[in-house]
């Protein structure tokens, strides 16, 4: 073999070597790149899964204050109505008891004290 000939063939192997050596070097470079790739997008997903579960719960605690909320209001509202329910038959009793006592009958009469006795003299009147 001949120089020219050696000398293409060193040329051959190294650019062969050297384009090995590149091909594994970008094979590394991308592997690892892949690698922050799937770290930061797995970050990504657990940062935003923790946000809609907080999201989620603010929520949650929002619809349960409502509903404390309405809960409180309708049993003030039910108190309420109670209340003035039971007034006004209290009211209602109240004056049936008084129309009841003028018009059950009347009892009309006169007593005389004596020395050892009492004399009564009662006239019911019924209408």
């Amino acid at each position: 073999m001949d120089t020219e000939n050696l000398e293409k063939a060193a040329t051959k192997i190294q650019a062969w070597w050297r384009g090995s050596h590149v091909r594994q070097t970008l094979l590394q470079a991308a592997l690892r790149a892949w690698a922050i790739q799937c770290w930061w997008r797995a970050l990504q997903a657990r940062t935003l899964e923790q946000r809609r579960r907080l999201a989620l719960r603010l929520y949650t605690c929002q619809e349960w204050a409502v509903v404390k909320v309405q809960a409180q209001v309708r049993m003030w509202q039910a108190r309420r109505r109670f209340l003035q329910a039971r007034e006004a038959a209290c009211t209602i009793q109240s004056h049936w008891r008084w129309h009841a006592s003028q018009t059950r009958g009347l009892i009309q009469g006169c007593y005389e004290v004596k020395a050892s006795q009492l004399e009564l003299d009662i006239e019911i009147l019924v209408t």
